[in-house]
């Protein structure tokens, strides 16, 4: 769980490389599912069940081996789920959801937060239909300015990329009406940035025959006014955060602990984060014991 890699266990220890990884492996080969967390250590949103909680979607991709897609209960700190998928196809997250919401003791949440993936819009508004779903801002903001270099010498351009910079400073209806008006207003004074087509003059040979010009500067444009709803949810519902920060730190701690066992192949990965996820729900001696208790049980 900590900074102690294999190295270190076969200092601590006194044991060779292959004695350490025998005593592993095991482990690596059957880790804990989140339903069997779920029902050795329930929840705290299953022992408070009229209380109001939010919950946070997001994925950690392992390259381009898979992705672990995390389930996280915002308000209470807690990771309610997990799974490791090829991809956030739509299939993956509607398995993963239905089997979230039959989980015993699952109420749906008072609302949900995620990067607004297609997948994640789609599955949210088919198993919780009346949780309103806010769109990550931090996601937002770090698309556009993957579209929107700052060191781009035309002025629509940077001047795009500071208003989009504003959005997640909006924390009042005021600031969403000034942030409003200072998009309204860019396209007024940049607009035809929008428009402005290159002519290829090589369409003869069977090319396109147009392009717009700034394709990134209309993608980024349209990022932040095809659906703008989604990005101020949080106004309404004070319970919903505006970022999805608190599974980006859990991410952060990920990417730490990744790095701490490299060498590691995919399936090991897999299985060292289900531990990492399973092993976030003790807080005490005894839940670790329960843990325990229930692998053997499982496996012996």
């Amino acid at each position: 769980m900590g900074k102690v890699n294999r190295s270190k266990l076969m200092e601590e220890e006194g044991v060779s490389r292959p004695t350490l990884s025998k005593k592993l492996k095991l482990f690596l080969d059957k880790p804990l599912s989140p339903e069997s967390v779920w029902k050795l250590l329930p929840p705290r949103l299953t022992k408070d069940d009229d209380q109001p909680w939010v919950l946070g979607i997001d994925g950690k991709w392992l390259r381009r081996k898979g992705v672990v897609m995390i389930y996280r209960d915002i308000t209470h700190k807690e990771n309610l789920f997990w799974s490791y998928r090829p991809s956030e196809s739509y299939e993956a997250l509607h398995a993963d959801l239905q089997a979230l919401v039959n989980l015993p003791g699952f109420y749906p949440p008072s609302g949900v937060i995620s990067d607004w993936k297609g997948s994640i819009v789609a599955s949210v508004s088919n198993f919780l239909p009346h949780s309103p779903h806010q769109r990550c801002l931090t996601h937002v903001v770090g698309e556009v300015k993957r579209l929107l270099p700052r060191s781009s010498g035309i002025l629509g351009v940077s001047a795009l990329r500071k208003i989009a910079f504003l959005l997640t400073k909006v924390k009042t209806q005021t600031e969403k009406r000034s942030f409003l008006t200072e998009l309204i207003g860019w396209e007024k004074t940049y607009g035809h940035l929008l428009t402005a087509k290159t002519i290829n003059p090589n369409s003869g040979d069977g090319g396109k025959r147009w392009w717009y010009t700034h394709g990134n500067l209309r993608r980024a444009f349209r990022l932040l006014t095809d659906d703008w709803n989604p990005f101020f949810i949080h106004l309404d519902h004070l319970l919903i955060p505006s970022t999805n920060n608190s599974l980006e730190g859990l991410n952060s701690q990920i990417k730490k602990r990744l790095s701490a066992h490299r060498g590691m192949k995919t399936q090991q990965q897999i299985s060292f984060l289900f531990w990492y996820l399973s092993f976030t729900r003790t807080k005490t001696k005894q839940d670790l014991k329960k843990l325990w208790g229930g692998w053997k049980r499982r496996h012996n």
